[in-house]
């Protein structure tokens, strides 16, 4: 149970959402006093009668004196008249927050009656409500299941927002952190214009003659959207002038959309209008699937955590890996600008790879599922790519943005490519270089090159002949790509090979790719034709197995049909000569890309090395797994060359070292590797890690690895910032303990 937060909990008004979060603080015992202040009376009797407050008081002075946080629950517009009655009875220590749903006009407010804000001062707005009003309507369930959005200042104390966020976790609620004006801007959207239009839809009804017969037999349909306008009309009047210039611009957008819609069905245009509500029913199902599987994550507030507890983990069974992310990104880019259709098989569907295919849905492209890993594309060819109505969102998939990067520089339409809080940290200007020499115009808006990524349209490309400065699969990809429509040759050198998907692929859909060494060329101007791909199981994902497999005693791990493309078998090579006993076999061919089954067994304890300076850009997504495989291993391991390991998803180098390091384990990040000193013994498989929490940074690939380490670990190991392990493996958790192996995942 949480402890008691506050000594006394005053609150400025006590209606719905008042009464709610007095109903939680009461139940979880969370204050020593609650006490409230409104102008009814009988309010106030009433809330002593239900037990919610000690006292109360028509004098909002009188109650906040002495109060260490102060909720303001009530009218957003009466916000500056109480705060100037109560600023003077207010301590520096005091929390003051609000319940509103609109953030500006409430910090204005602030700003007038305090002139430099206190540092106690967090508005806030928790996203949950109901038909009814008044004290009595309040529950306190409320709040449980729903976002509760903080809106931190420059001048407002983590001790307040760390408390505050306590409070609403307290309440079930998820808290998230937003920038003020980011809040107005997308509550105008999703909650002010949903309500404006119902309290609209609503009147439009009532003022017509046969008005009960409509109401008499409104379908579901209309009962659920206009529930709404059954809000309190003077929050809701408040609301809709407190935030006046967003909720305009949302009511601007939507009179667009809507004369859009009435054109085409005056015109009797189905195709376009079939076309529209399939893209429309297609964002819809993509958002829920997002959102069903990955908890919201703003300004780096965690809101998913595994626990590995200590005990004598199994590690055994036959497993189907999911879908290769790398191939089904390619299957989905390359199936859109092919000529007819393409069925795809395996798919991933993680959160990564479904950005990718949401993106060529924005861009006009009908593709059918995923549905249990199938895919149909209707290609469009390479000039059917129309532009999408709003900027691009690639949530946290560097692949989806480097190499759209090279597509859409060659369209004619502009575009802006966004992503979430890890994306819009990774460098873009790698690929953005290139895609300049080639006549692109592209701007990475960032900081430091960091997305967004603008792309100004109606360029003529040109081929061009690069060396890539590192070893990057992804930047050579947007260049190649870049040069389907580019004029003359384009070719591309690496200093040492890397993942080849791109070409496979591309040959795969007809489009002759020239290999010579190092050196990878094609000729613009081409086509792509529809063809079947099937997705090979991820060998990144199988990494994780194939570690857990190779540090636990006795056992016997086999993966089906995992990808084994040339380019990326690193991690079986070196587990291999780190005395891992692997077999692979069963060796076949599939969509282009080689397969096979890979068995991993726990028969002896593996030896460090110095990993082959050859086999890093073979393995360079499998190193945090491997960093847990060498510190279990007897001896020091020793990695060079991987400087690229820096700027991935977070800084993995130096993410991993601090995460071995909290676990007991002896090892020195170095500018482009590391040196881990083993701590196992041969013929010994007892615990090397100490229990530790966990920052993965929100990498996923760092919160797997960390998790795999469970199997080797003393005490327990908490990971925070798991909620990522969907946009790769969404099926993690459920397989490791199909394995014998325990994960508890916290949201």
């Amino acid at each position: 149970m949480t402890s008691v937060l506050f000594d006394k909990v005053a609150f400025i008004g006590l209606g719905l959402i008042g009464s709610s979060l007095a109903r939680v603080i009461r139940a979880k015992k969370l204050a020593r006093q609650i006490v409230a202040s409104t102008r009814s009376v009988k309010t106030l009797q009433d809330a002593e009668a239900l037990g919610l407050i000690d006292a109360g008081y028509t004098d909002a002075i009188d109650a906040v004196k002495a109060a260490d946080l102060v909720v303001l629950a009530l009218p957003v517009r009466a916000t500056e008249h109480v705060l100037k009655m109560i600023q003077p009875y207010l301590s520096p220590n005091t929390i003051l927050t609000d319940v509103g749903s609109t953030k500006a006009n409430v910090v204005e407010a602030a700003k007038a009656v305090f002139g430099e804000l206190p540092e106690g001062f967090v508005p806030g707005h928790p996203i949950a409500g109901g038909e009814n009003t008044g004290v009595h309507a309040g529950k306190v369930d409320l709040f449980a299941q729903h976002k509760v959005i903080l809106t931190p200042l420059e001048t407002s104390a983590p001790w307040a927002v760390e408390k505050l966020t306590q409070l609403w976790q307290a309440a079930d609620a998820e808290v998230i952190c937003m920038d003020v004006q980011k809040h107005d801007e997308v509550l105008a959207h999703t909650s002010h214009l949903p309500h404006l239009m119902a309290f609209n839809l609503v009147e439009q009804l009532a003022t017509r003659e046969d008005n009960l017969d409509i109401f008499r037999y409104a379908a579901g349909g209309f009962r659920d959207f206009s529930r709404i306008a059954a809000s309190d009309p003077q929050m809701w009047h408040d609301i809709f002038f407190s935030n006046k210039k967003a909720i305009l611009n949302a009511v601007d957008g939507f009179e667009t959309q809507l004369k859009a819609i009435r054109h085409l069905i005056e015109e009797d245009d189905s195709q376009a209008l079939m076309g529209l509500l399939e893209h429309a029913q297609a964002a819809r199902q993509h958002f829920n699937h997002m959102l069903a599987k990955k908890t919201v994550m703003e300004k780096e507030l965690v809101t998913q955590k595994f626990t590995i507890l200590p005990k004598e983990h199994q590690f055994k069974g036959t497993f189907s890996i999911p879908g290769d992310k790398s191939v089904s990104h390619r299957s989905i880019m390359f199936g859109a600008i092919a000529e007819g259709t393409t069925h795809v098989t395996g798919f991933l569907e993680g959160e990564d790879a479904l950005a990718t295919l949401q993106s060529f849905k924005d861009m006009g492209v009908k593709i059918e599922g995923p549905e249990n890993g199938n895919v149909t594309i209707h290609g469009v060819g390479m000039s059917g790519l129309k532009v999408p109505e709003k900027a691009l969102y690639m949530g946290n998939s560097g692949t989806s943005m480097r190499l759209l990067s090279g597509m859409l520089a060659a369209q004619q339409f502009d575009t802006v490519m966004t992503g979430d809080a890890s994306l819009s940290k990774r460098p873009m200007e790698r690929i953005a270089k290139p895609l300049r020499l080639m006549g692109a115009q592209i701007q990475t808006t960032g900081e430091k090159g960091t997305p967004p990524v603008s792309i100004t349209g109606k360029q003529v490309l040109k081929g061009i002949q690069y060396e890539l400065p590192m070893a990057s699969a992804q930047v050579k990809s947007g260049i190649l790509l870049a040069g389907l429509w580019a004029e003359g040759e384009t070719s591309v050198t690496e200093p040492e090979p890397t993942r080849d998907h791109t070409e496979r692929m591309l040959r795969a859909f007809g489009y002759e790719v020239k290999t010579e060494g190092n050196k990878i060329s094609l000729v613009g101007g081409g086509k792509l034709v529809g063809t079947n791909i099937q997705v090979p199981s991820d060998i990144s994902s199988a990494a994780f197995f194939m570690v857990g497999a190779a540090i636990c005693k006795d056992s016997d791990v086999t993966l089906e049909a995992v990808g084994i493309n040339p380019t990326r078998t690193g991690v079986i090579e070196i587990l291999k000569q780190m005395g891992g006993d692997i077999t692979v076999q069963n060796e076949r061919i599939a969509g282009g890309e080689p397969i096979a089954d890979i068995r991993i067994r726990g028969t002896q304890t593996l030896k460090g090395i110095h990993i082959p300076e050859d086999q890093v850009p073979l393995a360079i997504d499998e190193f945090p797994a491997l960093f847990v495989a060498a510190s279990c291993a007897e001896g020091r391991t020793v990695l060079t060359g991987a400087a690229e390991l820096r700027v991935k998803e977070s800084d993995r180098i130096q993410v991993m070292a601090d995460g071995l390091q909290a676990m007991g384990i002896e090892c020195e990040p170095t500018a482009d590797g590391i040196v881990i000193e083993g701590k196992g013994k041969a013929g010994h498989w007892d615990a090397i890690f100490t229990g530790a929490d966990i920052q993965s940074h929100h990498d996923h690939r760092i919160a797997m690895s960390f998790s795999i380490a469970g199997l080797r670990a003393s005490e327990a190991i908490t990971i925070h910032g798991t909620e990522t392990v969907a946009t790769s493996f969404p099926t993690f958790t459920q397989l490791t303990n199909e394995a014998g192996f325990s994960i508890q995942t916290i949201d």
